[in-house]
């Protein structure tokens, strides 16, 4: 989702790969794949591919969840709907009991059927060690293959809207291959003969890329008529933008998803290019940037202080300038568009920031945050010095370009911050260990319910090592235990949900424990040389997501691929 570059050998291995011929024939894979069957996407993977185990979360190689192995449940972002996907049914005959059917007549790519006990022997892979989802186990009490297609979940505590995300994010294993594997190969091995039952199989990979071939065998093509008319599917690691961007304008690549400077230009230029939108944003919103302050340290544990900041970042800058309108400022609350109905209005008229220098400048004088020593800027009010960094990875040029601004906002109204670009894998230890002043980060992305949201916001208890949620480590039992009552919320019942997002806004809004900046794009520009029917706003084009990313195939990108066609 970033630009970054990969070492010299890998872009080298890109760079070959735009030397293809790009006439209509064979092209990008050394002429193995005919070009009118292959579907050619970069964007997503940062490395090559090593891993195709689908319990490595952030490691497993493009496409491992969503084109090989899959959920009960996709959900539709859009309608805010669960759709039955390895599921055909399911009921709740009681309020901690969820029954749940699977289709008849899937099978494993190499030939079994789908039966309940892959179900059981998936969820109980979360009783170990180093499983991604191990807390499923804090609410669920038992599951049972009540018959060889009915499951029975039953749950200690009900946490609907908890156990939905699960449901519908974390893909189905075979129980007759991974209820054998050892401990440390089911969360650490490489998984290099993936058995799903997917759109896809595996076909081959090298450093600079993944084939995935189709599964002429796909249960989805007779039970919900979705075919997939791309044979292959080559998934190419990201090296530079300017490969991407030659890629794309000779026709190289179909899909990119990665953040492109000067996009905009492209798309406004070049007819053969298309993205979701004709105008700015062109794309749809995929997560919100926050910037995260650690609270352990002073003054970012004053509230005050924090309003202030808030109050001085001029996200117009950053949305015109580095992002050149590809982006929106997010709600003060930071909920996705999508999470409209979870808003409280009223509440965000009364006490959201907006930015205002002079605001600023006043909550700080109130706060007792004043210039003393005439450098510019302002001391505590103990009359210490204030001097702060605000770190973004090396080589995320917008993001670097984005804390510069914020960093000089902050100067103008005398706090004292400095950018600073560390590498990428020294900013995620320092972060997890809560060794940093400031950073930006955007890791919880649309989801089924705004419970996700919130427990990235307010999970505790905090830990020494926070490696997913709560970077800024912002203790507060009340918010807490409200974001554990909405897990609690039917899943239908937004009215209710929206009671209790309106009480986390309120102390969100008035302690401002992490600061939202703006919504990040998801990033989606496609070729129209060899596939049409891409996901548009124009009537008659799907409305899905058009992207490879980690997780957006259970949000629907899945349907995407099936609704692309080849151009006669």
């Amino acid at each position: 989702m970033r630009v970054l570059r990969l070492p010299a050998a890998l872009a080298a291995l890109a760079i070959a790969a735009t030397a293809c011929s790009s006439d209509g024939g064979d092209s990008g894979g050394g002429g193995e794949y005919p070009r009118n069957e292959t579907l050619y996407t970069t964007g997503t993977a940062w490395g090559p591919p090593t891993s195709w185990n689908p319990m490595m979360r952030g490691q497993y190689t493009v496409g491992t969840i969503g084109l090989v192995y899959e959920p009960l449940f996709l959900f539709d972002g859009e309608t805010g709907e669960y759709v039955h996907w390895l599921a055909e049914s399911d009921e709740w005959p009681s309020e901690n009991v969820h029954e749940i059917t699977l289709r008849e007549g899937v099978t494993w790519t190499d030939g079994e059927p789908l039966v309940a006990d892959d179900v059981v022997t998936t969820l109980e892979l979360g009783k170990l060690d180093g499983s991604p989802y191990s807390n499923v186990w804090n609410y669920v009490e038992s599951v049972e293959a009540t018959d060889e297609r009915t499951v029975t979940v039953t749950f200690s505590e009900n946490r609907p809207q908890e156990w939905m995300n699960w449901a519908y994010a974390n893909p189905i294993v075979p129980d007759h291959i991974w209820s054998e594997l050892s401990e440390t190969d089911v969360t650490d091995g490489p998984n290099e003969n993936p058995v799903g039952t997917g759109s896809y199989v595996y076909e081959s990979h090298t450093d600079d890329r993944m084939v995935w071939e189709r599964n002429d065998d796909w249960w989805a093509t007779e039970a919900l008529d979705l075919d997939m008319d791309a044979r292959y599917i080559v998934d190419i690691v990201n090296a530079s933008n300017e490969v991407t961007m030659g890629m794309l304008n000779q026709n190289e690549v179909d899909l990119s998803n990665n953040f492109l400077p000067g996009i905009d230009q492209v798309l406004n230029s070049n007819e053969n290019i298309t993205s979701f939108y004709d105008g700015p944003p062109y794309m749809k919103s995929a997560n919100t940037a926050w910037l995260v302050p650690n609270l352990t340290r002073e003054p970012l544990d004053d509230p005050d202080f924090r309003q202030a900041l808030a109050h001085a970042i001029d996200l117009e800058q950053i949305v015109e300038g580095p992002y050149a309108n590809l982006v929106q400022p997010a709600s003060p609350t930071g909920l996705l568009p999508e999470w409209d109905d979870y808003i409280d209005h009223e509440l965000v008229e009364d006490k959201g920031f907006t930015y205002s220098a002079s605001e600023a400048v006043a909550i700080l004088e109130e706060a007792g945050y004043l210039d003393e020593d005439g450098d510019g800027y302002v001391e505590t009010p103990d009359g210490e010095p204030i001097s702060l960094t605000l770190e973004v990875p090396s080589g995320w040029t917008d993001w670097m370009e984005a804390a510069r601004l914020i960093a000089t906002n902050a100067q103008d109204v005398g706090i004292n911050i400095e950018a600073q670009f560390p590498d990428f894998d020294l900013l995620v230890d320092n972060r997890n260990a809560g060794e940093f002043d400031l950073i930006i980060n955007n890791e919880r992305q649309l989801s089924n319910t705004p419970w996700t949201y919130y427990d990235y916001l307010f999970q505790l208890p905090v830990q020494e090592q926070q490696s997913t949620v709560n970077f800024h480590r912002y203790e507060n039992e009340e918010a807490w235990a409200l974001t554990e009552q909405l897990a609690a919320v039917p899943v239908d019942d937004v009215e209710g949900a929206a009671e209790i997002t309106s009480q986390l806004q309120e102390i969100q809004l008035t302690d401002l424990p992490a600061i939202p900046l703006w919504y990040n794009g998801l990033w989606a520009q496609s070729t129209n040389e060899y596939w049409t029917n891409w996901p548009s706003e124009h009537e008659g084009t799907p409305n899905s997501p058009a992207t490879l990313w980690n997780g957006w195939f259970e949000l629907g990108a899945i349907t995407t691929l099936a609704e692309i066609e080849p151009v006669e």
